[in-house]
């Protein structure tokens, strides 16, 4: 008995290993295991962004689109990349599991890579010159421009299996049972997104160099190898991961369940409600009274509280997710026009060399890995020493926080961009957008700093909340429905440039997007931005005041947001 029980102690909760044994806390999981996940993000982020952060600047100049139309294509293809993890997660949590999963999504993202570099190495699409706008000249570049982005789409496939997945099997390598490993796991997000942000920090300073100066096949192919290696590092560490143990029956079909059969009995007999309303003491007073109408689903017993208790932590998602819906649009503009400003600006560090516009997007990435050692190691010890709260903040205030940002870095980012159309117009080059603006791109720096700030915030604390939120068998597609709020994003965001776009009179004078970027007016863009991430701000707050976490550790703490 002495011997059993410190094992039984040490035998980390709902898990096994590869062979499906039960595993000790001490030789499994951990940081040891999600160390490797870490490494894969850092990969698997360098691929992601090697293609996204210069794909606006391929489409208008390889395939010759107008700035609106590749900004349009841009953030449908993001939006679809942050949707596609719903269907992922789905198929993992209910029939593949997240380890095999990664798998087969990783080949995908290698095959697709590697067509997207074949469609580069093609021969170069022609252009030619019609009422002044360049356009893909079909013919023998046809079949480039199908392989492109039939590629460009697979990636988005693979990511869609990738993203939600892996993040989740490396917080499932912590006991959430275990004190120590508990606070691992929160400490776990921020580290995370330290990895990412170092992946496609490089990304943005090489990959978009190689493109620009020397090649573009060489560009994608550089993803595609690094794509390989990220697999290969996964199973590397097959042996040491935690494999959680699931239910036999899909959480969707108990969830959904939950639903059904509280619609079926929306018209209850007073009998019959005094029966639901005595199964329903079992819930905690706040859980009773909120979503009233899904306790119904416990009459004739087809239900359990339990179940209950899940489909109402699901839908307490929902206003959040609606809210975060204004930073994600905001979060859009950093691929898309942030970088066509850049390019207009002087990009010269010294003669001879100049950067790429889209390598701007490195300071994003550099915000965020200087600031999340300095949010983890100080802000949160003072932040705790403050609050008494266990993390120094809750998950909505540091997301709220986020929002808050996001809406300055607008603000701020208009203000550059009413001083660059000044400065185009004081040396007469409104009507000259080839020539470089005598306007130093360190002025674009404040917007990227903010930005990436803000994500520290708010993109990490989604990630961790909407895993933490739903029920276990549920952390993939918790994930997904954080990603899908920039998918969303980005389909909201590109919705707007089209509706802005036919108002404001296509390409001339006064569109607020025309390709003569020193006639365009981003500015205006940009406070009708601010403006409406203020509003959803505003709800947000509202609704973060009144959630309820589905963890008992934090609804200390829920009733007082700001």
């Amino acid at each position: 008995m002495s011997i059993e029980t410190p094992l039984l102690l040490d035998t980390a909760t709902n898990a096994v290993d590869y062979k499906g044994r039960r595993v000790l806390r001490s030789n499994s999981g951990g940081w040891r295991s999600a160390c490797f996940m870490i490494g894969v993000e850092v990969a698997e982020r360098f691929a992601y962004y090697g293609i996204s952060c210069n794909l606006i600047m391929y489409l208008t100049e390889q395939l010759g689109q107008s700035t609106a139309t590749a900004a349009e294509n841009v953030n449908t293809w993001l939006g679809m990349a942050s949707l596609l993890p719903l269907l992922g997660a789905f198929v993992a949590d209910s029939y593949l599991g997240r380890y095999h999963t990664i798998i087969i999504a990783s080949c995908i993202y290698i095959l697709g890579l590697g067509l997207l570099t074949l469609s580069a190495m093609l021969t170069s699409i022609s252009t030619s010159n019609n009422m002044g706008m360049n356009k893909v000249t079909l013919g023998s570049s046809e079949l480039q421009v199908i392989l492109f982005f039939i590629s460009l789409y697979l990636v988005a496939v693979a990511q869609g299996g990738h993203k939600p997945c892996i993040q989740a099997f490396g917080a499932d390598q912590f006991d959430v049972e275990d004190p120590v490993e508990c606070r691992a796991k929160s400490s776990f997000f921020n580290w995370w997104y330290f990895g990412l942000c170092s992946g496609s920090s490089v990304a943005t300073l090489i990959i978009s160099y190689v493109q620009e100066n020397l090649s573009w096949g060489l560009g994608f192919g550089i993803p595609c190898v690094v794509m390989v290696i990220a697999l290969g590092l996964f199973l590397l560490g097959t042996r040491t991961y935690r494999y959680s143990i699931t239910e036999v029956k899909s959480p969707f079909v108990r969830i959904g369940r939950v639903f059904v059969t509280a619609i079926k009995n929306r018209r209850a007999k007073p009998s019959e409600i005094a029966i639901e309303e005595e199964a329903c003491r079992t819930l905690p007073q706040h859980n009773f009274e909120q979503f009233k109408f899904l306790n119904k689903a416990l009459q004739c017993k087809v239900c359990t509280v339990s179940e209950v208790e899940e489909a109402k932590a699901v839908l307490r998602l929902v206003p959040i997710w609606v809210t975060s819906l204004g930073y994600a649009i905001v979060f859009a503009q950093t691929s898309t026009f942030f970088t066509k400003q850049g390019a207009t600006l002087d990009r010269t560090i010294f003669p001879g060399f100049e950067i790429p516009a889209a390598s701007l997007q490195f300071f994003i990435s550099l915000a965020i890995v200087l600031f999340i050692p300095v949010y983890d190691r100080i802000f949160v010890p003072i932040a705790r020493a403050i609050t008494t709260k266990p993390f120094g903040i809750t998950m909505l205030q540091r997301i709220g926080i986020g929002m808050l940002l996001s809406v300055i870095c607008m603000v701020v980012a208009s203000l550059i961009e009413i001083k660059r159309l000044k400065t185009a117009k004081e040396y007469g080059l409104v009507d000259m957008p080839d020539v470089t603006i005598p306007m130093s791109v360190w002025w674009l720096l404040p917007q990227y700093v903010l930005s990436g700030i803000a994500e520290v915030f708010t993109v990490v604390g989604l990630q961790e909340f909407f895993y933490d939120q739903v029920p276990i068998e549920l952390r993939s597609v918790g994930l997904a429905l954080y990603l899908s709020i920039f998918g969303v994003g980005n389909f909201l965001s590109s919705f707007l440039v089209s509706i802005i776009e036919e108002v404001t009179g296509g390409d001339g004078k006064d569109s607020w997007f025309a390709d003569n970027l020193n006639q365009a007016h981003l500015d205006y863009f940009y406070w009708l931005l601010a403006g409406l991430s203020a509003v959803v701000f505003a709800a947000y707050l509202y609704f973060a005041k009144s959630y309820i976490y589905n963890r008992p550790k934090y609804n200390l703490n829920s009733a007082t947001l700001l």
